[in-house]
């Protein structure tokens, strides 16, 4: 199907999304004052209205008759905050039988809960599209996702897709597993489906890479980029995957909470979509510390919500033109991957979402200290029951081998890396 055949027909299928995305091109041709003079009232906005439709923030932030509309003077919103009052930080006029709950697992290793809706989705895809349009791509064009959570790329996911090859013009491969066997059907069909753009995991882009150059595969020059997300894009990781694909590549920050936070132009720099969020650095523990705002969530606001990574605003414009403000992520996002007694390598998600709805547990930690064992360190007041440890160890070796068994430790914290950070899982190295 030709690209403009296959636009015409995702506009009258998706007609919400693509009134978004119209709507966020016009913010984006907005110059730097009249943008940040718009985040700053949105930002306003959303505060009052929080403060005024939800009992958190009612109970939080108090009246603001007299707020002067500075952020740094609102309380920051910690993952504890999110987990312990997931009920009063929905608003009240919300109606529950048209939500629902997302479950992410964390990349600091604090499973959340969060509550979602269609207008959410919808505006978070046509926020990836603009993204993708940073690149050169236009709607209409292929992309292939490398997903690792299964939530997603399940039918009724953000990427599961009934008409993948015809209306959609999107591919998903569950990239959970490593296996040579994967790695060449991947570089099959990219060869067969032609893709504009690949979207995955930094791990899994760097395994097909690998793979890739070690084979010698050579890939179709339909490809203009690969966009790496959920995980810490190191140079290297992307020096290997230009080589393998022969085309720029792109980092993207965001996270299941607030999507769409900053995405990399053609000039590598990382802007902060501040039509969609505010984001503000502050140093915490002598380390810059991310604080963002979902400026268009109503239904579930999370204002200064401290995410867990580091990083920092720049100050300057990027030769790209772009109005929306730079920044730079620090060290983050780093895990390793689970092996097992045949060989395969596994993402870290395979374990990640074993503790989805768990929200009991503060913190954790996989570790696996031999091929057939995986043990889990849990920061968690309220001990899991045997049920519960039983089902655990079940859904681990369905998920990852039938001979895997499970330790499960019950500590005091958590001691984070060197660099301070927690790595949530720890694979044999």
């Amino acid at each position: 199907m030709i690209p403009g055949l296959r636009h015409w027909l995702q506009r009258r299928r998706n007609p919400e999304r693509y009134a978004q995305l119209v709507l966020l091109l016009k913010s984006q041709a907005l110059d730097r004052t009249a943008l940040l003079a718009q985040q700053r009232r949105d930002f306003a906005n959303l505060a009052r209205y929080a403060a005024a439709h939800t009992a958190f923030y009612a109970e939080r932030f108090g009246d603001l008759t007299t707020w002067d509309d500075r952020s740094e003077s609102l309380p920051i919103l910690s993952k504890e905050d999110v987990r312990n009052h997931l009920d009063e930080l929905l608003a009240r006029d919300v109606d529950r039988s048209r939500v629902g709950i997302g479950h992410t697992g964390g990349s600091t290793g604090q499973p959340l809960a969060f509550w979602y809706d269609d207008a959410k989705h919808e505006l978070m895809r046509a926020g990836m599209m603009r993204g993708f349009m940073m690149s050169g791509w236009r709607p209409g064009q292929k992309i292939l996702y490398l997903w690792g959570a299964r939530q997603d790329t399940d039918q009724g996911g953000v990427f599961g897709h009934r008409l993948a090859d015809t209306i959609a013009g999107e591919r998903t491969v569950a990239a959970v597993e490593y296996s040579e066997a994967r790695l060449a059907e991947w570089s099959r069909l990219i060869r067969r489906w032609r893709p504009t753009l690949l979207y995955g995991y930094a791990s899994a882009l760097t395994e097909l890479a690998r793979y890739v150059v070690d084979r010698h595969v050579t890939l179709p020059a339909s490809l203009i980029g690969v966009y790496s997300t959920a995980e810490m894009l190191r140079d290297e990781q992307r020096t290997l995957m230009k080589q393998a694909f022969g085309c720029q590549v792109f980092d993207q920050y965001g996270c299941r909470e607030v999507p769409n936070i900053a995405w990399e132009c053609r000039h590598a720099g990382m802007h902060v979509m501040a039509d969609l969020v505010h984001l503000e650095s502050v140093n915490r523990d002598g380390e810059d510390r991310l604080l963002v705002t979902s400026l268009t969530n109503r239904l579930m606001p999370f204002i200064r919500y401290e995410l867990g990574d580091s990083g920092r605003l720049l100050e300057g414009k990027c030769p790209c033109g772009s109005s929306f403000p730079l920044m730079e992520l620090g060290v983050c996002r780093h895990n390793d991957l689970i092996r097992t007694p045949d060989g395969r390598r596994l993402h870290p998600a395979v374990l990640n979402r074993l503790l989805y709805g768990l929200t009991q547990i503060r913190q954790y930690q996989w570790r696996q200290p031999t091929l057939d064992n995986m043990e889990l360190n849990l920061v968690c007041p309220m001990r899991l029951d045997r049920d519960g440890v039983a089902r655990l160890e079940a859904d681990l070796r369905r998920e990852v081998d039938a001979a895997m068994t499970l330790t499960v430790n019950y500590v005091e914290e958590i001691p984070c890396t060197v660099s301070g950070k927690h790595r949530f899982v720890i694979g044999l190295g």
